[in-house]
């Protein structure tokens, strides 16, 4: 405690976000595998899962856009703790008998989370800028490399946690371990989180949540295609590919995609030492691009090798794994480059409405991996993800040049 009392306010405020995101991440997580493969045993086929997601991304939309706005006005510890009690009340809606467990009830609760889940990330991220000095923009990229790596990394134990809860606890044993825990880090998060943090001098319009800004706007678009490029064959297709094509058991298939999340947010927590140019300058728009065009050589490059009849495990293993550094740095430079592009004062307008393109990414590759996975197969999936990964390519030279 005293080793604590002894850091900056800054810092103490850094790990009271970056513990609340963690916690908040884990279960988010968790809830995402325990749901895929729950309602997969249950015999929902691939398009009904994708759909029971829609709302989650959905509401991720309208979240972002509304939560950038919300957070300039009152200020983003208040959005942060909304975002943690909204979560517990969607996992407390899944502790209801198994018979209620329709669809469209569980896309009401899925819609619940998706509006905690972005007040949470949009909260977490718009505080970081907040929180270093003004011009330190190689700080700026390590805090942001950091605090984006290490929620992956829990996303990732999330993923395994999921699937060894719903072995271990069943369905509803597996939610309201969850639902208490954090309850508990929302209860921590109302008595350490400062209270006035990013809240706007100038009270902004309701229109404000439009960016007027070329560079943010530009950004959002390439951040839209990136994460619809990753979700059309990473949300449903490959879960449900590795579960009945390759016969893996619920604990593998959670176990694998853990340890794929785990690798990539610590990849994502690299990036500054990867992308940073020798002379210590930061990356711009240049590095977005050459980063977006290598990355989309790799959904290609499986999909040929399933055509050609290649074993699909060490295929597709493989290119997951090459895949999935290449997105890490991918999202930690987009990470970096929002955050330096959004204005101080109402930071979270800015990082909203990013965000918002990111959840209608999210919300497209979703409703496409189930749909496209069930009429074509994962290898149409793939040859969609590196349809998008070139618009994201094409979109980051509108990019400021500066960096490299």
């Amino acid at each position: 405690m005293s080793t604590l009392a002894g850091l900056s306010p800054e810092v103490r405020q850094y790990l009271v976000i970056t513990g609340n995101y963690w916690a908040f991440t884990l279960t988010d997580g968790a809830l995402r595998m325990l749901v895929v493969l729950h309602f997969h045993e249950l015999g929902y086929s691939p398009l009904d899962i994708a759909l029971l997601f829609l709302f989650y991304e959905f509401f991720g939309v309208v979240t972002n856009l509304l939560g950038g706005w919300l957070g300039a006005h009152l200020g983003l510890n208040r959005t942060m703790q909304a975002g943690l009690a909204l979560q517990v009340a969607a996992l407390g809606m899944l502790l209801v008998p198994a018979t209620w467990l329709t669809v469209p009830w569980v896309m009401a609760a899925q819609a619940l989370s998706g509006i905690a889940k972005d007040l949470n990330k949009m909260s977490a991220k718009s505080a970081i800028k907040l929180l270093i000095p003004r011009g330190a923009e190689g700080a700026l990229f390590r805090w942001v490399a950091l605090l984006t790596g290490s929620k992956n990394t829990l996303k990732g134990a999330g993923f395994f946690l999921g699937g060894a809860l719903l072995t271990l606890l069943g369905f509803r044993g597996a939610v309201a371990a969850m639902a208490g825990a954090l309850a508990v880090t929302w209860l921590l998060s109302l008595l350490f989180l400062r209270q006035d943090l990013g809240r706007a001098k100038s009270r902004p319009r309701f229109t404000d949540i439009f960016s007027k800004s070329p560079a943010v706007n530009t950004l959002s678009a390439a951040r839209l295609f990136l994460f619809a490029a990753r979700d059309v064959w990473f949300v449903v297709a490959l879960p449900v590919y590795l579960a009945t094509v390759l016969g893996w058991h619920h604990w593998q298939v959670g176990g694998f995609l853990a340890l794929w999340i785990i690798g990539y947010g610590i990849v994502q927590a690299l990036a500054p030492r990867l992308t940073t140019a020798r002379d210590g300058s930061v990356p711009g728009g240049g590095a977005a691009f050459r980063w977006s065009l290598l990355l989309s050589v790799t959904p290609a490059a499986i999909a040929l090798a399933l055509d050609a009849g290649a074993d699909p495990q060490p295929a597709l293993l493989g290119g997951l794994l090459l895949f999935g550094a290449l997105f890490a740095v991918n999202s930690s430079l987009h990470s970096f480059l929002i955050v330096s592009y959004a204005k101080e004062d109402g930071v979270s307008l800015d990082v909203g409405f990013y965000y918002m393109a990111n959840a209608m990414g999210r919300l497209l590759g979703t409703v496409l991996s189930g749909w496209v996975y069930q009429a074509h197969g994962l290898e149409a999936c793939l040859w969609i993800s590196t349809l998008f990964l070139g618009i994201c390519a094409t979109l980051s030279l509108g990019l400021p040049r500066e960096g490299t």
